[in-house]
């Protein structure tokens, strides 16, 4: 099938990846092992060549099948907590990289600063950070760190 597919898809790439796509799912879905499957799958490799661009196509619509075949079904619930983790995740990387760039700009602005300093800076807020970001441009001496961080309480 995959030789006559291929045959006739000669001057159609897209037809040749849906129907590279169909014969590969169509051995799942007919139960064979995984071990046929692969062997099978590297012949149907070679002989459907498609363009590089609809090669990645494909990749990425097989990986996606291969997921929703293994994964189990998630509650609307479960899915809205994923997502929550997923936001508070991306969140608290942001406040990671912030703290990181002030404290190393705040070291090369104004000096050494002591771990409790650090500690301090590193317990703002996330709009504090950018905020104090944007004003240590203007320190010269640790007074004006020290002076910002007064004024913020």
């Amino acid at each position: 099938m995959a030789h006559l597919k291929t045959q006739q898809t000669q001057k159609q790439p897209q037809e040749r990846k849906i129907w590279k796509f169909s014969l590969i799912r169509r051995l799942y879905n007919l139960g064979w092992q995984e071990e046929d499957i692969r062997n099978l799958y590297r012949f149907i490799d070679w002989v459907m060549i498609l363009p590089k661009e609809l090669e990645n196509q494909f990749w990425e619509e097989f990986k996606q099948f291969e997921q929703e075949r293994t994964m189990r079904y998630v509650t609307t619930g479960e899915r809205i907590g994923y997502e929550r983790g997923k936001q508070e995740g991306k969140q608290e990387g942001k406040q990671e990289g912030e703290q990181t760039i002030i404290l190393r700009l705040l070291q090369r602005r104004v000096g050494e600063l002591s771990p409790q300093l650090q500690q301090r800076i590193q317990s703002l807020s996330l709009n504090q950070l950018e905020a104090l970001g944007e004003a240590l441009l203007d320190f010269t001496t640790m007074d004006d760190l020290l002076h910002w961080l007064q004024v913020e309480e």
